[in-house]
Parts: C-alpha cells; structure tokens; sequence
C-alpha cells in the first residue's frame, strides 16, 4: 500500500511537469500512450470508435488538453471540437463528446469560457449530441459547477462529473437536483490534499457507492465511471433491488482499460460507453491514468522499448 500511494503520487506530480509535457508533444505516443489515447486527430480517432460501436460500445470523445492560457488556443480548441461534433454527425458515430473547461479559456476569463461553451453546445444541438464537461481538480470544482448551472437553463444535451474523492460532492450532487442533471460519477484522478478529499481508498468508494444511490433514486440519469468490480457489482444489485431501469444508467471506462468487462457488460444487456481521448496533449492524461493503477505502468515500459 506504501508503495502504490508513492507510485501514485509520482505520477502525479509527473502529471503536472509541464517541460515532459512539452517532451511528450515532440516525441508522440512513444511511451505506450496509444494504448489508451485514440490517435492524435480526430481523424485517427474515427476508425477506432467504429470499431467500438460494432462491438455494441457507446462512446464520448474528448480532445485531450493541458495548461491552456492563450485566448488564442482556447478558441482553436473550441473550433476543434466543434470539427469534431460535425464529423460524428457526418460519419453517424454513435459518440457524445468530452471537454474540460480549461481547454476553453476557464483559467482566462469567464466570459470566454462561457462564449465558447455555447458555439460547441449549439453545434451539438443541431446534431442531437451530448457534451459532458468533465471535472478538473478541486480548485476549479466550484466554477465549473456553477458554469453547469447556467448553461443547463439552456441546454438539455449536457452532462457534467461529480468526484468521489472530493468532501463536497455529496452537496454538489444535491444542488443540481433541480437541473435533472446528467452526471458521470467518478473517483477521481487528481492530486488533492487531505483538506478537501478523502485519502483512503475505502473512503472514496463508500462515498461513490452514496452517490450513485442517490442519483439513481433521484431519477437522474446516472453514468457510472468506474473499472471497479466492486462498484460495478454495487450498481447493477442496488439497480435490480430498486427496480431502477438498465435505460436509466450506463457504465463508462476508459478506451484501452478492462476491455474484456465491457463486452461482457453489453451482452449482460448494460449500456457501456467508452472514453476515448485523442490530441497531441496526451501526457497529461496518460500519468494521471498511470496514477490510477499501478499495473498500467507494464504496458507503457513496453511501449518505451517496443518497435
């Protein structure tokens, strides 16, 4: 256990080097990376999420993004996934899309974040497509709440994630009752200190586990992103217990990650949804992921000395 949480908390911090981060761009998925990261176009991305839907899988793109600071960027990222919302559409992929706030100007101002925002969900609502607007670390739990709020009072094809790990969720899950939200309920990937998250694995999942049954008994549409056996089990029981519909709820893992479960998951009659991330940012996403589970770590050394 010692060793996991210092195996974590490398990753971590490796997560927010923004010189490897740079490294990373110039030398691709050379370490293993496109094990779980779509390609580095959405282009390459498509033939991937094909073949995903074939096997029965739903999926939710997102283009992956790191420390964007420029008005600049932000737009280019906000034209970028609006390419993408119209090449679903084109290529009939059955995917939603992904997007962090950051990606779209929430570290420069609100109002850019918030223009942005609204050209990807009108684009997304002529095409009928879901964005959920995933969660970042904690300092930016509260904006992206509150962002939520408002643009739901316009906008019904939108999804946002509640973290597990995180003190407040139980609150922050409570006052979106009212917006019928549609959440992705997750453990968490960033680091946070004991002031505002749980620290203990047993605490986080006991904490998912109240959310999950609170959402679901709310009636809200409930997207449960977990790798989790236990958790997994604990939905698909407290579901039938409750005569909760399977239409009600989906399970969503990460594109690349317990691949085998998926699949049997579809043919037990259960909604899967695939997160498929793509872009050049992928570093930043690919050592959180190794933060998560240690024994990702195998197939990225491989991808270092492999041809």
């Amino acid at each position: 256990m010692i060793l996991e949480a210092i195996s974590k908390n490398f990753f971590l911090f490796l997560s927010n080097n923004k010189f490897l981060d740079k490294f990373a761009k110039r030398f691709g998925a050379r370490f293993g990376a496109d094990k779980i990261v779509g390609g580095e176009t959405f282009s390459h991305a498509i033939p991937v999420i094909q073949q995903l839907n074939r096997d029965g899988l739903h999926v939710t793109v997102d283009h992956l993004g790191e420390f964007v600071t420029s008005e600049v960027e932000a737009r280019e990222r906000t034209h970028g996934c609006i390419e993408s919302i119209h090449s679903i559409a084109h290529h009939e992929l059955n995917s939603e899309v992904s997007l962090k706030l950051t990606s779209l100007g929430l570290d420069i101002n609100r109002a850019l974040v918030m223009e942005n925002m609204k050209l990807i969900l009108d684009e997304a609502k002529k095409y009928n497509i879901t964005v959920t607007i995933d969660m970042e670390d904690s300092s930016r739990c509260g904006d992206t709440i509150e962002i939520y709020k408002e643009l739901k009072q316009d906008y019904e094809n939108l999804g946002t994630v509640i973290q597990s790990y995180l003190y407040r969720s139980e609150e922050d899950l409570e006052a979106l009752n009212s917006c019928q939200p549609y959440l992705r309920l997750v453990k968490g990937a960033y680091k946070e200190t004991g002031k505002v998250a749980f620290l203990e694995k047993d605490h986080v999942d006991k904490n998912l586990r109240k959310l999950i049954k609170a959402n679901l008994l709310g009636g809200h549409y409930t997207a449960i992103g977990s790798h989790d056996d236990a958790i997994i089990a604990y939905t698909k029981e407290f579901a039938e217990k409750n005569d909760i519909s399977k239409e009600q709820f989906e399970f969503q893992m990460l594109y690349g990650m317990r691949n085998e479960t998926q699949k049997q998951l579809v043919k037990e009659g259960y909604k899967v949804r695939v997160y498929l991330p793509y872009g050049e940012d992928w570093y930043g996403y690919f050592m959180r992921r190794l933060a998560e589970r240690p024994a990702n770590v195998a197939f990225a050394i491989k991808g270092i000395f492999s041809k």
